[in-house]
Order: structure tokens, then C-alpha cells, then sequence
């Protein structure tokens, strides 16, 4: 088989699963071949970046399938797992939103953050 054949039954197989070990070793070719591949040839980089990030959709979108079925069967972890990522009111992520470059923080905003942080295991440094 030519590079040109490999190359479409790797990215094929990469699509299906965007592990490249897997694609390599379902389409018969050497990690080391595909990285060589990818840092000589562009469009196969690029082809490869595009094969992964399909990848990725397909097992999201797999996974979200089976996560939906537990949470029709009832398993509480995966309503918590589901609520927790996609309902305001239980999650559990500090959003910190902010565009302005240079701003200085009022004292209450110093305290709200560090009270924020307090929650978390960041460490505050007490110099300012």
C-alpha cells in the first residue's frame, strides 16, 4: 500500500476512535511513520488535527447517548454528573469574567475574590 492509501485508512480509523495508537494499530501503520507524516506534510497535519476533533465529537456524542440512558434508568450519579455540567443552580464552578486590562480592584472586590478563593485549593499570597 501506498503512503496516500494508509494515510485515508488511519484517518478513518482515527475519526472512529482519536487515539492515535488505536488508528495506527487498526490501519497497520507505526506511530513513528504518522508523527514523521505529520511534521513533513501540512495537509496531512491538518487532516489529522480535523480526524481527531471529529473523533472527539463521535464520543461525545456516544458518550451523551449512555449518559442519557442512566439517567432514564435512574442513576442518581449520572443526573448529579449532568446537572452539575449543564444547570447553573448546581454547579460548582467559579466563574471569574473580565475584559478590562490594567484594573485595579476595589477592596471589596479584593475581599469577595479572596473569600471566592478561600473555597478552593489556590493558595493567596498576602503581598499585594
Amino acid at each position: 500500500m501506498k503512503k496516500a492509501k494508509y494515510s485515508k485508512v488511519f484517518l478513518e480509523e482515527l475519526r472512529k476512535i482519536p487515539i492515535v495508537q488505536v488508528a495506527c494499530e487498526k490501519s497497520g501503520l507505526s506511530r513513528q511513520s504518522v508523527y514523521r507524516w505529520k511534521k513533513e506534510d501540512q495537509e496531512f497535519a491538518q487532516a489529522m488535527e480535523e480526524a481527531i476533533a471529529d473523533g472527539i465529537a463521535f464520543v461525545n456524542d456516544m458518550s451523551e447517548t449512555q449518559l442519557m440512558n442512566q439517567i432514564k434508568a435512574g442513576n442518581l450519579s449520572a443526573v448529579r454528573l449532568w446537572l452539575t455540567h449543564n444547570h447553573e443552580r448546581y454547579s460548582r464552578k467559579l466563574k471569574i469574567e473580565h475584559s478590562a486590562k490594567n484594573y485595579q480592584l476595589d477592596e471589596e472586590q479584593k475581599l469577595l475574590i479572596k473569600e471566592a478563593l478561600s473555597y478552593s485549593t489556590i493558595k493567596i499570597n498576602n503581598h499585594e
